[in-house]
């Protein structure tokens, strides 16, 4: 079910959204809903990557080796 929720955007923002949804024939709302669903799944990898990069105790490869272990 979907909930209202209340937002404030400078004024910029809100001229390329407007732009955007005419030109795409989408809603403001579903722009907004997708950007965030996006954003969304882009920071859990980007915190997944950086915790990665963070662990003393995960073992840093070149990208040379990588190849070497998988046989490329």
């Amino acid at each position: 079910m979907a909930k209202a929720i209340s937002i404030r955007l400078d004024e910029r923002v809100l001229r390329d959204l407007e732009e955007l949804s005419k030109s795409t024939e989408r809603s403001r709302t579903f722009l907004i809903n997708e950007a965030i669903k996006t954003y969304i799944a882009e920071y859990g990898d980007y915190r997944v990557a950086l915790d990665r990069l963070l662990d003393k105790d995960d073992e840093l490869i070149s990208g040379s080796e990588l190849r070497s272990r998988l046989g490329l």
